[in-house]
């Protein structure tokens, strides 16, 4: 059992603090506002953000001092909308959200992952007809180790967890946000997830 801390009340808050309750961690949800988040991840040896990728840079590094030497769950995208609200362009082309956080908080183990899929996918994977694939990005090894635990808790299986390396691979995943606009403009909201075929 693992103390965590779920920043961001949304859907994919929501959705990851309820299973991963359900898996027996003990769970902290704090919306937005500073107070509650520092409490909560103050207390928590793993804080996720699920808070809006646009504002989750500035969010999280007012709370640098509680989240030293804590394991970071990244799961959010950080991006422009277009005119329907849905992902239009990266914030940071040339960079991601993980990258941005990995450096302004240096001594946090920041590690992202899940962000390749529609929020239900997340906690119930085995719900899609064929494998999806959850990618982890970190540069620690125990942090990333501890993140693929977790994910099993969520319902993942081993082999269809792909350790890509270091922070900067999270550039890439991050950028697979953009395939979603598309993708709900051409089947509608329905579950969905990347998956690699091998």
């Amino acid at each position: 059992m693992a103390k965590i801390a779920v920043l961001g009340n949304g859907r994919v808050g929501g959705n990851l603090a309820t299973a991963l309750t359900r898996a027996g961690h003990e769970v902290t949800v704090a919306d937005r506002t500073p107070g509650a988040a520092a409490d909560a991840a103050r207390a928590a040896r793993i804080v996720i953000n699920a808070t809006p990728g646009a504002g989750s840079l500035d969010r999280l590094v007012a709370l640098r001092e509680e989240l030293r030497d804590k394991i970071l769950v990244d799961v959010s995208n950080a991006t422009f909308d277009g005119p329907d609200g849905l992902p239009a362009d990266l914030i940071y082309p040339a960079s991601s959200l993980a990258e941005q956080l990995q450096e302004a908080l240096p001594e946090t183990h920041v590690v992202k992952t899940l962000n390749t899929m529609l929020f239900s996918v997340m906690t119930a994977p085995a719900a899609l007809p064929q494998a999806p694939t959850a990618f982890l990005s970190g540069e620690d090894p125990k942090a990333k180790q501890t993140v693929r635990e977790l994910l099993l808790d969520l319902g993942w299986r081993e082999e269809w967890i792909t350790d890509l390396g270091g922070i900067r691979t999270a550039r890439a995943t991050e950028a697979a946000i953009l395939f979603v606009p598309h993708l709900i403009r051409s089947s509608g909201l329905a579950p969905f997830a990347i998956s690699i075929a091998r």
